[in-house]
């Protein structure tokens, strides 16, 4: 089934993100989040791979795994800065092989240390030029991502809206947001979306921040804003591992319930492989969930 059907059948959609581990590591770690996540019945499981395509192969065998095993819809993350047509190529043949036909399309980072891989003349500019070609290779249900507070690359929010409706204009089937730290980025995008007069699914990607360490790193790579309250929590709990998890959690989870209160076609959670933390979101959302799904 294509996950975009997914929210013609239910008015919010649950889902979650994974990772591969490094090549070094064992696959062993992310099988056994797959099987916990796996339990609190999303209605897909999305699996990333690294910088240049380090763990294609790994994103590959675990969607899978998800789709084969658990009978849980995955969507396979697909960049193509660093690919040329015939990789692609190989992986979209290797995902249809395993039944799976969900495409998240992104021009991924440019991988600064294996600059020698990159196509001469690079094929792929931009994820929009992945989407026209996934859409012209099968039947792909393909996701593509958005930004609430504007991409990092793009000179202002406005511009890289305009484009975020020209990869709707090629085929794009829903869209998954950015992280952000403060509803109104997302309220701001899905108003624009709609007086644009697109209905494209929207889903709102959210991120329970639980690591002080982890702070700096995922603002400079995705450049969200962090707002007062949240530098608070960090500032007051940053030194209690098990403290800031648990306001993480709960900020996180306010998030999602206004998002909820306030009509949006779904959820993506940013799991950071830690099902523990998905689990208790879940817990404290379930009842939510269930009633805007009419679920009783």
């Amino acid at each position: 089934m294509g996950i975009n059907e997914k929210f013609k059948e239910k008015n919010t959609v649950i889902s979650f993100e994974i990772f591969p581990p490094k090549e070094t590591s064992s696959l062993n770690t992310v099988y056994n989040t797959v099987d916990a996540l796996a339990h609190l019945h999303p209605d897909y499981i999305s699996v990333t791979y690294g910088a240049g395509g380090t763990s294609k192969n790994k994103t590959v065998e675990i969607s899978s795994i998800i789709k084969n095993k658990y009978n849980i819809d995955s969507l396979a993350h697909l960049t193509c800065i660093s690919s040329c047509k015939n990789e692609i190529d190989e992986i979209l043949f290797n995902l249809q092989e395993n039944n799976i036909n969900n495409v998240l399309a992104l021009r991924g980072d440019i991988p600064h240390d294996v600059v020698f891989s990159i196509p001469n003349p690079i094929e792929f500019n931009y994820s929009s030029d992945l989407i026209s070609y996934v859409k012209s290779k099968g039947d792909f249900c393909v996701a593509a991502a958005c930004y609430p507070e504007g991409h990092l690359d793009s000179p202002t929010k406005e511009s890289d809206w305009e484009n975020l409706q020209y990869k709707i204009n090629l085929g794009t089937d829903f869209l998954i947001s950015q992280l952000f730290f403060e509803n109104k980025y997302f309220y701001q995008l899905n108003d624009h979306l709609k007086e644009k007069g697109i209905n494209t699914p929207l889903q709102a990607g959210i991120m329970p921040i639980t690591n002080k360490a982890q702070i700096n790193k995922i603002i400079s790579l995705c450049g969200a804003k962090l707002p007062k309250r949240y530098e608070n929590i960090i500032n007051k709990f940053g030194d209690s591992p098990q403290a800031l998890q648990d306001a993480g959690i709960a900020y996180a989870t306010e998030q999602i319930i206004d998002l909820l209160a306030n009509g949006v076609d779904g959820i993506h959670i940013y799991t950071m492989n830690k099902p523990e933390i998905a689990k208790q979101i879940v817990r404290n959302i379930s009842s939510v969930v269930n009633s805007i799904n009419n679920i009783y």
